[in-house]
């Protein structure tokens, strides 16, 4: 081996022990939560055993106080608690997850006076129900500062969901963005997948989600615009929209209590399908919004 083989050599294992570093070390810091000790009021545990819903004070530097859903990973740290109760916990949260533990019953039972959480109401519409030409009478504002309107998009297949941009848990509105995203890569990936189709995500924080917040976020996560559109309102329209919806939000302080909802509406305009949950449903996502892209009004039928 020559002098100058040799120096290459040592020169790529230099690399590549330090990308296996600077891998380790990218590793260790997701694999190491922040972490706040928090204290609250339980208002609701989940028929799951893994969710339960509370009323928590302010978390500094991180979260304003609210009511909002944690999931804990062991069955048994909600084990003898009920409604009511006052708890403090460790609430764990890293760039993809977050969960609770170490929880213990601080307090009596307030005798079920906490405020009760929202209920999922969200159901399918009527099948014949055209829901892009309701969606077509209220009007909404892009990204880029534009009028939006839902007519437009005719003969596509739609998803959209809720989200506000501030939400700091990251299985909450960012796994909602994630899931976006991945299925919008799915179906660019996809060999032969249809062609027609666009997604929506439609925030409930039009006080602060402006068109240019909006913008930032969106690049943030490497959105395609040709196929993926943030959109904010007035307060009044988003209520309304939501309410169609079945979708229920409230402001708790400077952040939001709020449900889950992803809707699929197919190239007709009508229910495709729509789940009230998050976690990663991306694969999901991608089969609805093709079965939807495939849809064509029957010949009998008005336009």
């Amino acid at each position: 081996m020559t002098q100058h083989s040799a120096l290459v050599v040592v020169v790529l294992a230099l690399a590549i022990q330090l990308g296996r570093e600077q891998v380790q070390r990218a590793g260790a810091a997701e694999s190491k939560p922040k972490t706040f000790q928090v204290r609250g009021t339980i208002e609701e545990i989940k028929s799951d055993g893994r969710t339960v819903i509370i009323d928590h004070e302010s978390i500094p530097n991180f979260m304003d106080a609210m009511s909002m859903p944690f999931r804990v990973k062991a069955t048994n740290e909600l084990a003898g608690l009920r409604r009511g109760d006052v708890v403090r916990f460790r609430l764990s949260v890293t760039e993809s997850e977050s969960w609770i533990d170490q929880i213990s019953r601080i307090g009596p039972s307030t005798n079920g006076l906490a405020t009760p959480s929202l209920t999922s109401t969200n159901q399918a519409p009527p099948p014949t129900a055209n829901i892009v030409e309701g969606l077509g009478s209220y009007t909404f504002i892009n990204e880029f500062g534009r009028p939006m309107n839902f007519r437009d998009y005719r003969g596509q297949t739609i998803a959209l969901t809720f989200f506000f941009t501030r939400c700091p848990i990251p299985d909450y509105c960012p796994r909602l963005t994630k899931n976006f995203l991945a299925a919008s890569r799915k179906l660019d990936a996809l060999p032969n997948a249809p062609t027609n189709w666009h997604l929506f995500s439609i925030s409930f924080d039009a006080e602060v989600d402006t068109p240019e917040v909006l913008r930032a976020y969106a690049r943030g996560y490497g959105y395609d615009s040709n196929r993926w559109t943030f959109l904010t309102a007035s307060p009044q329209t988003i209520s309304a929209v939501a309410r169609n919806f079945g979708f229920r939000f409230q402001k708790e302080g400077g952040a939001f209590n709020h449900e889950f909802l992803t809707v699929v509406l197919d190239a007709r305009g009508r229910w495709q399908a729509g789940w009230p949950i998050g976690g990663d449903t991306s694969d999901m996502l991608v089969e609805e919004l093709i079965k939807g892209a495939s849809a064509r009004n029957d010949p009998k039928e008005s336009p």
